[in-house]
């Protein structure tokens, strides 16, 4: 896609009530658009926080410390929009787990211009609550939650997030690695890979490929990732 393609992309998606001419001006005017193909890592070096609009594709939110040691923060889909820290704590990565095209700002331009319109201010909030949300979830998994626990919340987030029904079932492409669930829920690929088996043999899920997941008891997978039933 052109640029303009990619900008309208950013547009429909983040700013689906509209906004004004002057503030599609002025996000316009810091947008850049960079492709990325699979294992890249296009914002090294550049020095300034970003913030990134998936305008196609999947990638990986990578944190770096001490020792060459790396965690898998998250996972971003089309249509997410990722803050990537040029420097904090940690150095960070945002890598593509496929061929994507990504639209990015300047972070301090971006909520700069995001101040002037309330759109995108409720828009940048609501996308920050749920984030906020995904972040406590992980928490509780990688500090209270058995392996199994993990992977069943993992799955259900996943189902949540990119998931489509069919024929009684959730449907999932995962495009991440085994290894890449693993590092992202703090276990190794052997532990990820038998927990998978015993959720098929539950007759929970069904996998297809390396990457087609099948989820075919959402409620018991719920119970399975520790989530407590709500009252009806």
């Amino acid at each position: 896609m052109t640029f303009p393609d990619l900008f309208d992309e950013f547009r429909t998606a983040v700013l689906p009530g509209g906004a004004s001419d002057p503030t599609l001006s002025n996000l316009e005017s810091v947008a850049r658009y960079t492709s990325a193909r699979e294992g890249d890592a296009p914002f090294n070096g550049i020095g300034v926080d970003q913030i990134v609009f998936i305008a196609g594709g999947s990638t990986k939110l990578v944190a770096h410390v001490s020792q060459g040691r790396e965690q898998v923060v998250a996972f971003h889909f089309r249509g997410d929009l990722v803050s990537v820290p040029a420097s904090a704590a940690h150095a960070y990565t945002l890598c593509a787990l496929e061929d994507c095209e990504l639209v990015f700002f300047p972070a301090d331009d971006f909520l700069q211009i995001a101040q002037q319109e309330p759109h995108l201010v409720i828009t940048i909030l609501e996308r920050t609550l749920r984030s906020l949300a995904r972040s406590r979830e992980k928490s509780v998994a990688l500090g209270r939650k058995t392996a199994e626990e993990r992977l069943a919340s993992f799955l259900v987030t996943m189902a949540e997030r990119i998931g489509w029904s069919r024929d009684g079932a959730v449907e999932l492409d995962l495009i991440m690695s085994r290894r890449d669930i693993g590092d992202s829920l703090g276990l190794t690929i052997e532990t990820v890979s038998r927990q998978l088996s015993e959720l098929r043999n539950a007759c929970l899920i069904e996998t297809s490929g390396r990457s087609r997941f099948r989820l075919l008891d959402l409620p018991s997978l719920h119970r399975r990732a520790g989530h407590l039933e709500l009252a009806g």
